[in-house]
C-alpha cells in the first residue's frame, strides 16, 4: 500500500517496504530491463510476421491487378478523348470502374497487412499478460462498511482539530 492510503485510512505501515509504489514514485518503476524486454517483443513481432506464408504471393497478385487496372484505365481515358462524345460516356464509365478496382486492390493489400500486424500485437499482448499473471503486485485489507466509515470520520475529525 502507499503511504498516502495508509495515512488516509489510519492504517499501520505495511511490513513490505521493498514494493515500489507506482502512484508515488513512477520514476523508480521504470527500469532498463523492461525497455530491453519491449525491444525484444518488437523483434519477435517482426520475426513472426514474415513467418506467415502466402503473404508475398498475394501481395504480388494485388499489385499486378492494380497495375493492370491502372494501365487499362489510362488507355480507356485516352480512347474516350479520341472518340465522339456520344460514345465516350460508356468508355469513361468503364474506365472509372477500373480505377475503382485498382483502388480496391491496393486497399485490400494494406488492410491485410494491418490486420496481420494487429493480430501479432494482440498475440504479443496476450503473451505478456500471461507472463504477468504469475506475480502479485498488491495487497489489501478486508474492511466492512462500518469500519471504513469510522476510519474516515476519525480522519476528518483529526484534520478539523
Amino acid at each position: 500500500m502507499t503511504r498516502k492510503l495508509e495515512e488516509l485510512f489510519d492504517l499501520p505501515p505495511s511490513s513490505n517496504n521493498d514494493e515500489v509504489s507506482i502512484i508515488n514514485e513512477p520514476e523508480e518503476s521504470f527500469n532498463l530491463p523492461q525497455t530491453y524486454e519491449g525491444y525484444s517483443n518488437l523483434e519477435k513481432i517482426d520475426a513472426a510476421l514474415p513467418a506467415v506464408r502466402g503473404l508475398e504471393a498475394s501481395d504480388r497478385e494485388m499489385d499486378e491487378l492494380a497495375e493492370t487496372a491502372m494501365t487499362t484505365y489510362k488507355d480507356l481515358v485516352d480512347l474516350g478523348m479520341n472518340v465522339e462524345a456520344r460514345f465516350s460516356s460508356e468508355i469513361f464509365s468503364v474506365a472509372s470502374s477500373l480505377l475503382g478496382h485498382a483502388i480496391t486492390a491496393k486497399t485490400a493489400k494494406m488492410n491485410k497487412k494491418l490486420k496481420m500486424i494487429d493480430l501479432q500485437l494482440k498475440k504479443a499482448k496476450l503473451d505478456a499478460d500471461n507472463n504477468d499473471d504469475d506475480s502479485s503486485t498488491a495487497s489489501g485489507h478486508v474492511l466492512d462498511r462500518n469500519e471504513l466509515l469510522a476510519k474516515l470520520l476519525n480522519t476528518n475529525k483529526n484534520n478539523d482539530a
